[in-house]
């Protein structure tokens, strides 16, 4: 299309092209649409496909609103997720009865959804959802308000050789053709389509998880639970063995999503039997093994590398990156699905803006990168102090000094936040634990 504002020299199919549509890109395509640009959404597969990351947080739910899916989402009848607990059977490490104090409970902390207030959240739970389903409703939305999609669609490589006119190499079938835009957006996830194309691309090893999962039908949620409310709670079964849990989330009444996460390194002597690993784990957690005995599983076991990375750029001339194409964010607390919309709700402010001013050079979106990488930092230096933790998290969250700073970075509110003092008050426990660590 030409718009009015350009030479007509220049002729451009669409005003933005996304690649990628997960919920960052469909997000980022409703927003766009409903704003009047031009926008196609390119997907390489074909939806709905099975996806890990089932449990939402309340987080989206403003973006649902804005967007105007919140009733397709209600009305597709996912479990309704009310909180999550955090359980563990062993002692507290040494040293800790500074902050054990304040602790209600060692072995058990739990959060209600509707406890913390958020703006833009109108309710006390969020779901938890087949994720096949959960995006191929946000896929089809995008659809409805005007966003084309091309799915079976694979963009191979990004021509920036004119900065005002990228050109989408896409194959299809046994062709290959060239869509000129006027922006291009990397919403392609973790295969980092621009940051593997332009070298952006930088590993962190030393936070590098894996996780081995599968769901379970007919897992009797109710009985296997201390406390009723727990079996519509995501459940994290913290280890005796450093650096390793167990998640528990109930898709269904019926269906339970089982996954074991730990380090690499720790997984290493399990790397060929990543199945013997999921049991191994499992049987550190009372009543889950006995309870899963009598369950039948429905779904092979599928194996995730989590390995956190980060871009030097997020930005650049009529290209931006969102979700986790922009940057890997441990899943831990289920904000996967989260930083990806949220992500795309700041994106579209700034790609809405520079489209009113005709302009798509990469100044345009320093306000998005620079609160982008904030809420990284943020939620990047919360995991690890996770994973240092272990239990003693449970400790920290039942703090009352703590609790309202850690409730906002387990949902992942973090785009606004200002310094933390939960985090200030885990990274000196740790220093003070093991100096070698900080």
């Amino acid at each position: 299309m030409i718009d009015e504002q350009d030479d007509e020299t220049y002729d451009y199919d669409y005003d933005v092209g996304i690649i990628g549509g997960g919920p960052a890109g469909s997000t980022l395509a409703c927003y766009l649409a409903k704003a009047g640009m031009s926008v196609a959404v390119f997907e390489s597969e074909f939806f709905p496909r099975e996806h890990v990351g089932e449990s939402l947080l309340p987080t989206i739910i403003p973006v649902l609103h804005d967007i105007g899916a919140i009733d397709k989402i209600e009305n597709c009848s996912f479990a309704r997720k009310y909180g999550a607990a955090w359980i563990s059977s062993h002692s507290s490490p040494a040293g800790t009865t500074e902050f054990c104090a304040n602790s209600r409970e060692f072995g058990v902390a739990e959060l209600a959804y509707g406890e913390p207030n958020q703006p833009g959240v109108d309710r006390g739970y969020s779901w938890h959802v087949d994720r096949s389903q959960f995006d191929l409703i946000l896929l089809k939305h995008a659809e409805d308000l005007g966003a084309e999609i091309c799915e079976g669609v694979r963009v191979s490589r990004v021509d920036f050789a004119e900065s005002d006119k990228p050109l989408l190499e896409v194959k299809v079938g046994g062709l290959r053709v060239d869509i000129p835009v006027r922006m291009v957006v990397d919403a392609s996830g973790r295969q980092t389509l621009l940051g593997d194309q332009l070298e952006l691309k930088v590993n962190e090893p030393a936070f590098d998880q894996c996780a081995v999962h599968t769901w379970f039908e007919d897992l009797d949620q109710v009985s296997l639970e201390r406390r009723p409310l727990y079996a519509d709670y995501t459940q994290v079964h913290f280890l005796p063995q450093e650096e390793t849990w167990v998640w528990q989330i109930p898709i269904t009444r019926t269906i339970t999503s089982i996954g074991a996460v730990t380090q690499k390194r720790r997984f290493k002597a399990d790397m060929d039997d990543s199945e013997g690993f999921f049991w191994k784990a499992v049987n550190g957690c009372p009543g889950l093994p006995e309870a899963l005995g009598k369950a039948k599983r429905i779904r092979k076991f599928m194996s995730e590398d989590d390995c956190r990375y980060s871009m030097q750029e997020i930005s650049g001339d009529g290209r931006l990156l969102v979700g986790d194409a922009a940057s890997f964010v441990d899943p831990i607390f289920s904000s996967g699905v989260s930083f990806a919309m949220i992500s795309a709700r700041l994106a579209a402010k700034t790609i809405v803006a520079a489209h009113h001013a005709g302009d798509f050079a990469k100044a345009r979106f320093d306000d998005y990168v620079s609160t982008l990488q904030r809420g990284m930092r943020i939620s990047n230096d919360f995991s690890s102090m996770y994973y240092r933790l272990n239990v003693l998290f449970n400790v920290f969250l039942d703090d009352p000094r703590y609790r309202d700073d850690v409730i906002r970075m387990l949902q992942g509110d973090v785009f606004d936040m200002g310094e933390s003092v939960a985090l200030t008050a885990m990274k000196k426990y740790i220093a003070a634990r093991d100096p070698q660590r900080r």
